[in-house]
């Protein structure tokens, strides 16, 4: 098996180096974050993430975030660090291992991971009702995360033991691989599919629900013109990327790339993927 460390870090270079609709990938940045951004976020995370099974996932987050601080000045990663902190730290057979993680988590994994989420300032974080970010909470991290769960994806991985991961977005990537595609035709497979069954949570936070489900609505056509297979029409994906990046990026669907990290981190892991799959 693959040690930790590299699955995190050739996650996060794949998921930034693929050309997803609407994100920063090698060829296009963002005004506030670039492609080099990204990568050296993975390089920061990965030796973090590589003791994850020692340590709690709150710890593990927060130490990781830092880590990025020193070497970005904006959040390349929060999302993703979230999502890797609990894969990381499961121990034998992935999916079991992370169900037992998830069943740990204290109070303590809410309170280092509330001053992560502070340190890293993600965009569009709103204020609640119950267990704001911006409190000390008083329940552990994934009954925090089951308030959250009906709005945030990455919430709700803690709740449903990352069901989206292991049962929609590893399998898009092993459908399209089957199919004959290239590694980054299986990122575009696993995106879109993912983007197309759940409205992203950062399109909404940002832009609302209907401009979310209308993402998830063009990602559906853009699936249909032929990427279940990752090898789809480039110019129909070209036209939503277009639509994604209108009005300074603000439809990102920064929330679906991040789930594509932890599903290419779980193939990598679970043998789905190996380091050396063409990427092209």
């Amino acid at each position: 098996m693959l040690p930790v460390g590299l699955c995190v870090q050739l996650a996060c270079v794949w998921e930034a180096t693929a050309r997803k609709p609407g994100n920063v990938h090698r060829y296009r940045d963002f005004d506030d974050a670039t492609y080099l951004d990204f990568l050296l976020s993975a390089a920061a995370a990965a030796p973090v993430l590589d003791g994850a099974a020692g340590r709690p996932v709150g710890a593990t987050v927060l130490a990781a975030v830092r880590a990025t601080r020193q070497v970005v000045r904006s959040n390349t990663n929060l999302g993703i660090l979230l999502l890797l902190a609990p894969l990381a730290a499961a121990k034998g057979e992935l999916r079991e291992g992370v169900r037992q993680v998830l069943a740990a988590l204290t109070v303590e994994d809410a309170r280092l991971a509330y001053e992560a989420i502070r340190l890293a300032q993600p965009a569009g974080l709103g204020r609640v009702p119950e267990q704001d970010v911006a409190d000390e909470p008083t329940q552990t991290l994934r009954q925090v995360m089951a308030l959250a769960a009906g709005r945030d994806l990455i919430a709700l991985q803690y709740v449903n033991d990352f069901a989206q991961v292991f049962e929609e977005g590893v399998p898009a990537l092993r459908r399209a691989l089957a199919a004959g595609a290239a590694l980054e035709g299986a990122i575009l497979c696993c995106h879109l599919t993912m983007l197309a069954a759940h409205p992203d949570s950062l399109i909404a936070r940002k832009r609302g629900p209907a401009e979310a489900a209308e993402a998830s609505r063009r990602a559906r056509d853009v699936l249909a013109a032929g990427w279940q297979t990752g090898r789809g029409d480039w110019e129909i994906l070209e036209r939503f990327d277009h639509w994604l990046r209108e009005d300074g990026h603000a439809r990102n669907p920064g929330t679906t790339a991040d789930l594509v990290a932890a599903c290419l981190f779980a193939a990598l892991r679970t043998g789905v993927l190996a380091p050396g799959h063409p990427f092209l």
